[in-house]
């Protein structure tokens, strides 16, 4: 038996340390770097001159930092609750539809996923294209149907723009709602849902009382993944507004601010390597809580389904 178990304990060995490997060239020590980075100052690539935690104190106390700082804060957090209800909502009705045994069911599993498999800057590009004020086909589908008045210079109004990105964003990675939902409702017993029908349930009975508590852990997953994705978001920002998340800074996010301040002149808003590793270690530490404080509410969540 204490045999068996070694050699399961040395399978196991072989199998995880390839990834764990992998992780730490390509996470942990870029994190631990940029922490390291963060306490030191200097011009160049690599900052040399140690200041401990003055970039922290400067960060959060010199109006030129603090400001962009929290304007992206915000972003972050519109962003996200805009994005976290498209993907949650809209995804869970969609799973639920697909999940149905109807014609073409399967064909729109398929369907729905396949805005994911674009790249982030070719689906920037095309939501630019289709929102452009001159000859963006939105625009003139409004025209068409004689909404003229609703037209707005979407990505180039500070009060839309954000909201304009994050459907962009939702619209890519929709599919993977749909994908993580319908693999739960389909591990849901058949013989619950047909008892379900034969009592004279209806389909808003169904998904309240049975759908939405089986997936509820799904959710969990979803809101954290999209949590992550979208304040560590740079691409979509980079393609469709650029690294000053324009206009007026409307849609700067922590990637697009940590990207400018790290790598760009001082003249475009660089604030050099050393704070700009800050913004990354305060990103990160701001990703770590977020996800410890869902981690804690849906697992409470389902504590309490479970009683």
């Amino acid at each position: 038996m204490l045999e068996a178990r070694k050699k399961h304990a040395r399978f196991l060995f072989l199998f995880i340390f390839p990834a764990f490997i992998i992780y730490t060239v390509f996470m942990l020590l870029p994190i631990l770097n940029s922490m390291k980075y963060s306490l030191y100052t200097g011009d160049g690539l690599i900052p040399t001159e140690f200041v401990g935690l003055d970039n922290y104190v400067r960060l959060f106390t010199e109006e030129r930092y603090s400001v962009k700082f929290w304007n992206a804060f915000r972003n972050n957090i519109k962003f996200f609750v805009i994005v976290t209800l498209i993907q949650n909502v809209m995804g869970f009705f969609m799973a639920v539809m697909v999940s149905r045994s109807f014609k073409g069911n399967k064909f729109m599993r398929k369907l729905s996923f396949l805005p994911t498999t674009l790249s982030v800057l070719v689906v920037g590009y095309i939501f630019k294209l289709i929102l452009n004020p001159y000859y963006g086909v939105f625009d003139k589908f409004l025209e068409m149907i004689g909404l003229e008045s609703l037209i707005l210079p979407w990505l180039g109004d500070p009060r839309t723009a954000i909201y304009v990105v994050a459907i962009a964003v939702s619209w890519q990675f929709f599919g993977e709602s749909v994908l993580f939902y319908t693999s739960g409702i389909d591990g849901i017993p058949e013989s619950i849902m047909e008892a379900a029908r034969i009592d004279g349930a209806s389909i808003w009975q169904e998904i309240y009382h049975i759908i939405l508590p089986s997936v509820l852990p799904i959710v969990g997953i979803v809101t954290i993944l999209i949590f992550i994705g979208d304040f560590t978001q740079f691409d979509i920002i980079f393609a469709m507004t650029g690294t000053r998340g324009d206009p007026g800074y409307s849609t700067d996010l922590f990637g697009s601010l940590f990207y400018r301040t790290a790598f760009a002149s001082s003249e475009r808003g660089g604030w050099g390597t050393g704070m700009g590793a800050t913004v990354a270690t305060m990103m990160f530490l701001i990703v770590t809580v977020g996800v410890g404080i869902f981690l804690y509410f849906f697992s409470k969540k389902r504590e309490e389904l479970e009683k």
